[in-house]
């Protein structure tokens, strides 16, 4: 990993970065209700009254959600505590109508684990840095304010309030915005392919507490700051090397840096002070007494873990070992779930279509998959789940430049086509009359033509000037439309020029 620095007037500081991350459980349900988890209800439609915190409700925690938390652990490679118990989390806001919030502070249900990262594209596997996570636990969220709906009153809305969170707590083990970047997209990847979240980090279901301090090289820890439900990757980077050149400033100057929770503002690409930061005993934490602990088998831990899916670096190492890809395609294939699951549905079907094994066809679908059908969908403005082509009909018009029914020139016009209407390769090759031309003695009469127009440049190909069989390719190929087989016309060419 290349070093950050922040050049100050006193010299260099580095940067230290800690992110806590909270990442909202996939469920029906919420963590210890059964009012319903899904994002996007009216107002106050989706509240038990557990939620609601009425008189002599008792919390009864959802299995699936911790199940969900102790994939997540496994996923990468955490300690799953069998015992752990929840805590009452103890602060007055309008968003929480218990006055506390269940959280885990003592004994989490998921300990030490750990995230590689790389900065490296072309090579993913140069340049690992392994950040360490200290923990997850589970905890509900509180609700919301809605501060827009009233011109002289906030609004409160639960239907977030006890909805299942874990919070993945990282060491300060980052040092740049890039490295900060890399491991929200990474544990983001990674929360996916588990299905334990959506990673939807504009809905709120994912969002960081980034914890920034500056120091000078070799020395102590300094202060950090806390900048509280930072909700997309580049603002997480954006608020890194704000506050960090705001603390060197303060710093420099002869101030020190106060232990406080701040805010990032998105339209100026500042911080700004929200409040100081709470220790732990300032929220009173003690265990919550109408829960019992958590104790969790091993046939439970080991179910999860039968349950989980090949993760991205595992699935990287496939594509490069097994179906020989680039370092580069394989990583942004597996980059994201979304993609892994088109690339394979793609393959699959390529393989069957063309009769071979997959290997033998994944670098054909994987180059048409990152440069016709991305190039397409980002001219388009759609995702890979709007996609106009289905993986079936890509595979389509793959086997039709295999099996040589159209040539290269011509799949392009047809991709077009395909976006367009929706049709099959097939249909559209067929309608519009696209196969390709592989009768010899057609094109050898096209070949003849060309030759006798240009009669001077066959005899300046003939006196060496052998760049010149390109140009009588291009000719051929203009004469017949681009329906031609390039094959074919190369051979015949060779031929007839001697």
């Amino acid at each position: 990993m290349s070093t950050y620095r922040i050049q100050g007037a006193t010299g260099e500081w580095e940067v230290v970065i800690g992110l806590e991350v909270h990442a909202q459980v996939v469920s029906q349900s919420k963590l210890f209700s059964g009012a319903s988890a899904t994002f996007g209800a009216e107002p106050n439609t989706q509240v038990s009254l557990v939620d609601a915190a009425m008189p002599g409700m008792l919390p009864v925690p959802n299995g699936e959600c911790i199940r969900q938390a102790v994939r997540t652990g496994l996923a990468i490679d955490a300690q799953i505590n069998k015992w752990s118990r929840f805590d009452r989390k103890n602060y007055f806001y309008a968003d929480l109508p218990q006055g506390y919030q269940i959280s885990q502070l003592y004994h989490p249900l998921v300990g030490e684990g750990h995230i590689d990262i790389s900065l490296d594209d072309k090579n993913p596997e140069a340049d690992v840095k392994r950040i360490g996570v200290e923990r997850i636990h589970v905890e509900q969220d509180a609700g919301k304010l809605m501060h827009d709906q009233h011109p002289t009153m906030s609004y409160v809305d639960l239907n977030r309030s006890g909805v299942a969170l874990m919070e993945i707590v990282s060491r300060p083990d980052m040092a740049s915005p890039l490295e900060a970047g890399a491991y929200l997209r990474k544990l983001r990847s990674i929360l996916r392919y588990v299905g334990s979240c959506d990673g939807n980090m504009e809905e709120g279901s994912m969002r960081a507490d980034v914890n920034v301090s500056v120091r000078k090289p070799g020395e102590e820890l300094g202060t950090r700051t806390e900048t509280k439900n930072v909700n997309s990757v580049r603002f997480v980077m954006a608020t890194i090397e704000h506050e960090a050149s705001r603390q060197v400033d303060v710093l420099e100057s002869g101030g020190k840096i106060v232990q406080e929770t701040r805010l990032f503002d998105p339209d100026s690409g500042t911080t700004r002070s929200m409040r100081s930061k709470e220790d732990a005993h300032d929220y009173r934490y003690f265990p919550d007494p109408d829960l019992l602990p958590l104790e969790l088998e091993d046939s439970f831990i080991e179910e999860c873990r039968a349950s989980l899916p090949e993760l991205p670096d595992a699935k990287r190492h496939r594509y490069e070992n097994a179906l020989g890809l680039s370092p580069y395609n394989a990583g942004v294939l597996t980059a994201e779930v979304e993609t892994a699951r088109w690339f394979e549905a793609l393959l699959a079907e390529t393989a069957a279509r063309q009769n071979k094994d997959e290997a033998a066809v994944a670098k054909q679908a994987a180059n048409w998959l990152l440069s016709e059908l991305f190039g397409a969908l980002n001219r388009l403005g759609r995702t890979l789940e709007g996609s106009p082509v289905s993986p079936v009909a890509a595979a389509g018009l793959l086997g039709l430049v295999a099996d040589g029914t159209i040539s290269g020139t011509i799949a392009k016009q047809v991709f077009e086509k395909m976006l367009e209407t929706g049709d099959d390769a097939s249909a559209i090759v067929e309608r519009d009359g696209l196969k390709q031309e592989s009768d010899t003695g057609a094109i050898d009469g096209v070949i003849a033509k060309v030759l006798a127009d240009n009669a001077d440049k066959v005899a300046q190909y003939k006196g060496g000037k052998e760049a010149l069989f390109g140009f009588f390719v291009g000719q051929t190929m203009k004469a017949m439309q681009g329906k031609a087989n390039p094959q074919v016309v190369n051979e015949l060419l060779k031929k007839a020029l001697g």
